[in-house]
């Protein structure tokens, strides 16, 4: 078992080198890439559409931030088996480790992301509170929502190559379903019911309450996304290793 995190660490390691290594900016893409989504958004939001007010940046960015490490994690994860077709199909490694070696190098990149957001706040005035101390059982909420989801998708990506187009539209979708632009509480309260059982608008309210609002986030949603997350983890592990073999004959052909 050692073994295989070892060897998770390592894959995504070397990922992380070769991804830096292609750009003549190497990791200040990490950091840039994801200001220049930000800076698209509020453009939009902000001043085309005439959205927001004071803080408005702050609250964008809480949701941006943690929406991108969502959405290009399950995108990637999604293809774990696929990608890695030329790996698979020379020697042997168990597929449940897949979408985690490209979640790890995902959420470095996002680590680095998301403590310069924590120095933006600090910078614009909000202060430290009690709460933050919440923030390390809401990565591990997200991360844990994140590989359940990933690791279900590529249960079923390699023996249908087309939904991969369909987990593009519906994140797009999710996007303007999780209150990444806008206020749920704002909404009507039978509206913010369904709204909330989507995870990720759960974890966005999250983040903002301790980060802008200064108080707890929901404990009792958090607790209801870990245990589905653990139960979809065990059953993405437990499909992958059921088609273990058939993959590689899968991918390459």
């Amino acid at each position: 078992m050692r073994h295989y995190f070892e060897l998770v660490w390592y894959k995504a390691y070397a990922d992380l080198r070769t991804e830096a290594a292609r750009a003549y900016l190497g990791m200040l893409w990490w950091v840039l890439e994801p200001l220049l989504y930000m800076v698209v958004f509020y453009m939009v939001f902000g001043h085309l559409l005439q959205r927001g007010g004071p803080g408005f940046v702050s609250f964008l960015l809480c949701g941006l931030i943690v929406w991108r490490w969502f959405s290009n994690s399950i995108t990637r994860g999604a293809t774990a088996i696929s990608s890695n077709a030329g790996l698979i199909s020379q020697v042997y490694l168990p597929k449940y480790l897949l979408p985690p070696m490209i979640l790890v190098a995902n959420t470095l990149k996002f680590l680095v992301v998301f403590l310069l957001l924590l120095a933006y706040l600090i910078i614009v005035g909000s202060s430290l509170h009690w709460s933050w101390i919440a923030l390390p059982i809401l990565l591990a909420t997200q991360l844990l929502l994140i590989t359940a989801c990933a690791s279900l998708l590529a249960v079923f990506t390699p023996f249908f190559p087309d939904l991969k187009m369909l987990i593009d539209n519906g994140l797009t979708l999710l996007l303007f379903m999780s209150g990444v632009f806008y206020d749920i509480s704002s909404f009507p309260e039978q509206i913010q019911f369904y709204f909330r059982l989507n995870p990720m608008a759960m974890l966005i309210e999250g983040y903002r309450a301790v980060l802008l609002k200064g108080i707890w986030p929901d404990w009792a949603a958090l607790g209801t996304t870990v245990l589905v997350s653990l139960f979809a983890i065990c059953a993405a592990v437990l499909l992958l290793i059921r088609y273990d073999r058939i993959y590689p004959k899968v991918v390459v052909t």
